[in-house]
Parts: C-alpha cells; sequence; structure tokens
C-alpha cells in the first residue's frame, strides 16, 4: 500500500491560507500604527517552509539544521542518549560529526581512513560503530569496504573488505548494475547491506560479519522496493526496519529478523523534506531524518 498525502492540494491551501492571513495583517497595520510589524527575510520563509511541510505530512517537523555536517549521509544513535554522529559522503573529511537532536555539531572524531564514498553508519550495542565506504553508484568498485571504528579510539580502524557473491562484471549490463550500498543495520554480529537499484526494482540484502578481514557478501534475499534507498535503521525492540529513500520511506514490521524480510513494505511519503540521506530511531516510534542539504526532521511513524 502507498500513503503519501495529497501534496499539491495541502500545499495550496496552506498557501492561501498564509496569503489571506498576510493581506489581514497588512490591512491591520495600515489601521492601527501601533501594531508591530511582522517579520520578514529568511526566518519568515522557514518558518512558511516548516509550516507548509508539518501540513503536507502529518508527524514531520524540521527540528534543526545540520550546518556543521557537510551534505550529510548517514546517521547513527550516538553514545549518549539524545546524541548522534553524522558524516559526509565522497569528496569530504573522514570525519564523525556528533551532534544534539537540532543538529549543532558537538564534537568532531577524526577517523584514520579514507573517505572514498561513505554512505552509511550503523552501530552494536556495545558502541561500536560501522561506517559503510561501499558508495557505487557505477557498480564497478573493487575496492568495498566497511570501517569498524570506536570513535574513543579512532586511530584503530577495522576494515572489513568485500566483494558481491552474485557480482562478476565491473560494471555489469546497466540494467542489473544494483550493487550500489548506501544502507547498512547490523544485527546479531553481521552487517546487512541494503542495496540502492537506479531501476527501482527491489533492494537486494546481503550480510557480511561484523570482523575485520576480507569476505564475500552472501546475498540473503530481495525486497520490493519501488525507490532507491539511501539508509536505513532497526528500531530498539527489533521488530521494525525503516529503509529511507528520497523524499519518501518504507517500513517493515516482523516478530523476528527473519518475518521483517518477509514483510510486506509500508510506503510512508516525506515529501519537502529534500534528499533525505540518514535515518535513525529517537524511540521505537519516532525518527530523525538528515538530508544532504543539511535539514533535520523528526518524523512520528503512523
Amino acid at each position: 500500500m502507498r500513503f503519501i498525502p495529497l501534496l499539491p492540494a495541502a500545499l495550496a491551501l496552506l498557501f492561501t491560507s498564509a496569503c489571506s492571513q498576510a493581506q489581514s495583517d497588512k490591512e491591520s497595520a495600515t489601521d492601527a500604527s501601533s501594531t508591530p510589524a511582522k517579520k520578514k527575510g529568511k526566518e519568515g520563509e522557514e518558518s512558511l517552509e516548516n509550516r507548509m511541510i508539518d501540513a503536507a505530512v502529518p508527524g514531520l517537523r524540521r527540528v534543526g539544521s545540520l550546518g556543521g555536517v557537510p551534505e550529510s549521509s548517514g546517521l547513527a544513535a550516538g553514545p549518549q542518549l539524545g546524541t548522534y554522529y553524522s558524516f559526509g559522503d565522497n569528496g569530504n573529511a573522514a570525519t564523525l560529526y556528533q551532534i544534539d537532536g537540532t543538529g549543532r555539531v558537538t564534537a568532531e572524531v577524526a577517523i584514520d581512513a579514507k573517505n572514498k564514498d561513505w554512505e552509511s553508519l550503523t552501530r552494536d550495542p556495545q558502541g561500536t560503530y560501522f561506517i559503510g565506504d561501499c558508495g557505487n553508484n557505477d557498480s564497478d568498485r573493487r575496492d568495498l569496504r566497511i570501517l569498524r571504528v570506536d570513535p574513543a579510539n579512532p586511530q584503530q580502524v577495522g576494515k572489513i573488505d568485500f566483494t558481491y557473491s552474485d557480482q562478476t562484471e565491473f560494471p555489469p549490463k546497466k540494467k542489473q548494475r544494483n550493487f550500489d550500498c548506501e544502507a547498512t543495520v547490523w544485527h546479531e554480529g553481521q552487517v546487512w547491506l541494503f542495496t540502492k537499484d537506479g531501476e527501482e526494482r527491489a533492494s537486494h540484502v546481503y550480510t557480511v560479519p561484523d570482523r575485520p578481514g576480507t569476505h564475500t557478501a552472501r546475498r540473503v534475499t530481495s525486497l520490493a522496493i519501488p525507490g532507491q534507498v539511501t539508509d536505513a535503521a532497526l528500531s530498539p525492540s527489533g521488530r521494525r526496519l525503516v529503509l529511507l529513500g528520497r523524499d519518501e520511506l518504507f517500513v517493515l514490521d516482523g516478530n523476528s529478523w527473519a518475518d521483517i524480510l518477509k514483510a510486506t513494505p509500508r510506503q510512508v511519503g516525506l515529501a519537502g523534506t529534500g534528499q533525505t540521506e540518514g535515518v535513525a530511531f529517537k524511540d521505537e516510534t519516532t525518527l530523525l531524518i538528515s538530508t544532504e542539504q543539511g535539514g533535520l526532521f523528526e518524523f512520528a511513524l503512523p
């Protein structure tokens, strides 16, 4: 099922309402000079934008911005409650940025590794983080890897090098280029990879051990995802998987990991947010979502 709000109608209604209110304010100001002038400029524009997004997507609200994180491309819970880690994608520094719930950078951790194309971030319960350096737009990379790091000791980096079990051409034919991974989750000693299909037909699911070394990513299943998966997160209970897309997300529920991977994805629209690239659970029913343009949103799952 596809749960996407009627954005154009909602935006039109809110815009009309905003214009009518603005005209009323203007007339009131003319009649009574003592009425304070309304704020204008960027702050007012952002306020209107936020109101439009709130009206278009129930449960979604902008909570801050990631001005200190260039092109945020991953998101995961941080070491303390209410903190998170993010980073920039290819071309940016090999740095983990610790942020608070409004996107303010509170610490920077330089990782002793290269950021060739960092795209995903996940962690285990002990606080070990796994950075997915496996962005692969053309499905031609032969140096895919996941970096295993402890932010308290960023100079020691474990490298999980891997290849896909079913890739034999670099690159394969265009319609078979489904080896770009921007979404990972850690679960029971494995790092699970969810590919981003340029054809928007399916996300292939692979798994590799969370130990450093050279591994073959084993394909487990495929999920019918009519979009491009840009990040993933598993709820605290382990009963809900969220796959983030561009301006949308896909929710899979189940009583076990096996059930989740067999579930029918529920599609939810996030129109107006931008290029959504990072997602993390704040609690069992609330998500924090980051965009490459620097937006930070909170979303209450329906």
